[in-house]
């Protein structure tokens, strides 16, 4: 049976790290005949530029069409004067996961032994490092209404965002959590700010509520602030991680840098049936597009997790990471990854490098 698959790459380095993706699943689509039938459309910056639109009615038909997306990145600096409505990031990447109600995002922090020194952190704190932050995707401040500027009477002008979330809106991300970390090491820490915000007592209460179902995980409960702290100084006592969408939006960055590079990290966004979007936590960085020095590992692991989690093709995502293992004992490395004894390559060494892997 064919499985469609849309790529998205976006704006910046997203179309080159998108072409070393569509490289590997070229060759895993041969090797293990998995029927993939993979087109591309345009979103973000991209599109604004060629149809007035960061989601046009076109993009938006393969996307509900799709059975998985792989997304490169979105937005820069040169769509940044527009209207916040009509920016690639609110009015394309936003749009597809509200649309899609792709509300379970995964984000995997895994420190590959290779890299340990890459860290910022000691490697004896980070070694063996193995976190997955399960973010909210389609609530929270993020998509609260009301929200906008406005100028008051006195003339001062007021920015203002809505914090909401309905405990159905949290007991769904709730199990997803529970529900991955049974398949883990059965502990769940459950991250809000419920000494202040009323929307996280609820959280907190509704967490409480669901862990009832899921005697043998482990739940705690930990303010933001100092999860923050705590992934700094000793990041491995964490297993599974819950909460919304702008805590998930901070912390899972931060976890990004324990691994050495966010340009190591691919990520998940799942609507209640599995069908997802993946891509990169690294962005557009429109700073070293065109260089060819973008690390496309991200891209490359988040099309190994599109095929587990989407598609049920197992044999081929873990393929697809044991090639990017090889090539990093091999000692290859992107600019961002690079250290003294090892060789630097371009992103397009590096994609071949993973083909070279997976057809050795």
């Amino acid at each position: 049976m064919t499985k469609n698959v849309l790529v998205l790459p976006g704006d910046g380095i997203g179309p080159e790290i998108a072409a070393e993706a569509r490289k590997v699943l070229d060759v895993v689509n041969a090797q293990f005949d998995l029927g993939l039938s993979v087109d591309e459309a345009l979103v973000g910056g991209a599109a604004i530029d060629a149809a007035g639109d960061a989601l046009p009615a076109e993009t938006w038909a393969k996307c509900e069409a799709a059975d998985a997306i792989l997304l490169g990145a979105v937005g820069g600096p040169k769509w940044d004067t527009l209207p916040p409505n009509e920016r690639p990031e609110k009015a394309g990447l936003l749009k597809i996961r509200a649309q899609l109600d792709l509300f379970g995002n995964l984000r995997p922090a895994i420190l590959s032994p290779q890299l340990a020194d890459a860290s910022s952190l000691k490697p004896e704190v980070v070694a063996g490092l193995d976190i997955l932050i399960v973010r909210e995707l389609t609530g929270g401040i993020y998509f609260g209404e009301p929200r906008g500027i406005r100028t008051l009477e006195n003339g001062v002008r007021q920015g203002y965002n809505t914090y909401v979330y309905d405990e159905d809106e949290i007991r769904r991300i709730g199990r997803v959590a529970f529900e991955a970390a049974m398949k883990r090491d059965k502990r769940l820490c459950s991250v809000d700010k419920a000494n202040v915000l009323e929307v996280t007592m609820l959280w907190r209460e509704v967490m409480e509520e669901l862990g009832k179902e899921y005697p043998e995980v482990e739940l705690s409960h930990m303010y933001v602030d100092n999860a923050a702290m705590q992934l700094v100084r000793a990041p491995k006592q964490f297993d599974v991680m819950v909460t919304g969408n702008m805590f998930g939006d901070i912390l899972s960055d931060a976890a990004a840098m324990l691994t050495g590079s966010i340009g190591m990290l691919p990520s998940a966004s799942l609507d209640q049936n599995g069908k997802g979007m993946y891509e990169p936590c690294h962005g557009s960085a429109p700073d070293i597009a065109g260089q060819g020095i973008a690390n496309p590992l991200a891209m490359i692991i988040s099309a190994a997790m599109m095929l587990r989690h989407s598609l049920g093709m197992e044999d081929a995502a873990a393929k697809i990471e044991a090639a990017v293992d090889t090539v990093l004992d091999q000692g290859l490395r992107t600019g961002d990854i690079w250290s003294e004894g090892t060789q630097k390559v371009s992103t397009s060494e590096m994609g071949d490098a993973v083909v070279a892997a997976l057809n050795a």
